[in-house]
């Protein structure tokens, strides 16, 4: 589950994707993604239903987000999308 601004960012630096595109894919504005960005370590405030839409989006794209304990996000699969297949441990 999505629940922090820097899950958030490292989600989306795991598979390249700019603000703007996440914004695009998840059919939210890109403040959206820039404010719940800005809360870093903290919880993202946003509505559940945004929150979600932008957490499908980046499943979508190859991301898993887990919560042992702390939030933190992976590839799917443990495939890093820039290695043309090579298999990368992400956890």
């Amino acid at each position: 589950m999505l629940t922090t601004g820097n899950q958030l960012r490292a989600a989306r630096g795991l598979v390249a994707m700019a603000q703007e595109a996440l914004a695009a894919a998840a059919g939210v504005h890109v403040n959206t993604i820039r404010k719940m960005e800005a809360h870093a370590a903290g919880v993202i405030t946003s509505p559940a239903h945004i929150v979600l839409k932008v957490q499908l989006a980046l499943e979508a794209a190859g991301v898993e987000f887990l919560n042992h304990g702390r939030p933190g996000v992976r590839l799917q699969g443990g495939q890093s999308r820039h290695e043309g297949g090579e298999s990368h441990d992400q956890a």
